[in-house]
């Protein structure tokens, strides 16, 4: 199998088309894959590629569909569901696996399987897209200026962005669940929108940021091994008020016919940013570390729109796994990267 072939699972999705179309430019040939070949066939004739047909679900057919690829990039989420089947199928074929969650149950899972992946000379990694490689980058630039650091806040911003749908069919499952911090080493449940900042990401616009259970909870205490971490996202006051009411109107967005409702607004309305948004979109990161003495150090990068950055990512990550540059067990971005990782990504700087 030539080294520039991997598996691109769930290839019809809005992120993996992305993917498609910067194939060129780092000289990669994926093999396509996903659960509907209705869908799949077309996608493979439009860039002159092959494809499998395999069903999360069918171990069977998913081991076939990985049995002779050196790497899967698995982009079809919720991976809260996802990410579990297609990572046992990589270690019983010795598959190195990669995502693009940004969700702090799929990263501890992953890490609880560490162990497995070792015995089997494979890699996991998650969140190779903006969830989480431009935070994780950050979390461990800061922790190499302050080796010390006990604690950690990262946010970002997403500057005239929007959501694709699988991110909002993510945020969906998410809704009325509450948030997180980590506090000692501890992941600890907090209310939703427990904590604000406003934070000046250097663009000119100090931005009110509400604590929201972001993946970097998993990731950044694995880079870092800081043992306290709250995690941020840009947002409006408005918004703010109305994510706080999830506090208490959790019960009613978990009813199963809310949340199908709410899938159906989702798969009707919501399509992912188009060209133009994505060329006019910025992204926005900020860190903050503090040692016990109440030392601080704070940064700042900024980046192409969410979903671009996401595909430059994960590509560039997918070349790293192919030409040997990995390590066996479950591993981070920054950890086995690097800080300076996001800066490989066309557009993106630190300041």
């Amino acid at each position: 199998m030539a080294t520039n072939t991997f598996l691109l699972y769930g290839a019809n999705g809005y992120t993996a088309r992305l993917m498609l179309d910067r194939l060129a430019a780092f000289g990669l040939r994926p093999v396509l894959a996903g659960r509907n070949e209705a869908r799949l066939r077309p996608l493979a004739e439009q860039y002159g590629l092959s494809y499998r047909v395999a069903d999360l679900s069918d171990a069977t057919a998913l081991d076939a569909a990985l049995a002779d690829m050196p790497v899967v990039l698995h982009c079809a989420g919720p991976f809260s569901q996802t990410a579990a089947p297609m990572q046992e199928a990589c270690l019983r074929t010795g598959t190195h696996y990669l995502d693009i969650t940004g969700e702090v149950a799929v990263f501890e899972h992953g890490f609880s399987l560490h162990e497995a992946a070792v015995n089997r000379n494979i890699m996991l990694m998650s969140g190779v897209g903006f969830d989480v490689v431009p935070t994780d980058c950050m979390a461990r630039y800061l922790h190499e200026r302050l080796p010390d650091a006990t604690h950690l806040q990262l946010a970002f911003a997403n500057e005239e962005g929007a959501l694709s749908h699988g991110t909002a069919q993510t945020a969906l499952e998410g809704l009325g669940a509450g948030g997180m911090i980590r506090q000692n080493g501890r992941l600890v449940p907090v209310p939703y929108v427990h904590h604000t900042l406003t934070v000046d990401f250097g663009n000119g616009q100090p931005q009110p940021c509400m604590a929201i259970p972001w993946g970097d909870l998993s990731t950044a205490y694995r880079t870092t091994g800081i043992p306290t971490i709250e995690t941020y996202m840009g947002t409006t006051t408005r918004q703010i008020r109305m994510a706080r009411l999830g506090n208490y109107l959790g019960w009613l967005v978990r009813l199963p016919w809310v949340q199908s409702f709410l899938r159906r607004q989702i798969a009707s309305r919501v399509t992912g940013p188009d060209e133009t948004v994505r060329q006019r979109a910025r992204t926005h990161v900020w860190g903050r570390a503090r040692n016990a003495q109440g030392q601080t150090v704070e940064a700042r990068q900024h980046g192409p729109e969410g979903y671009t950055l996401t595909a430059e990512a994960a590509l560039t990550i997918t070349r790293h796994v192919l030409n040997g540059n990995w390590k066996a067990g479950y591993q981070t971005p920054a950890g086995l990267y690097g800080a300076d990782l996001i800066l490989e990504l066309p557009g993106t700087s630190r300041g």
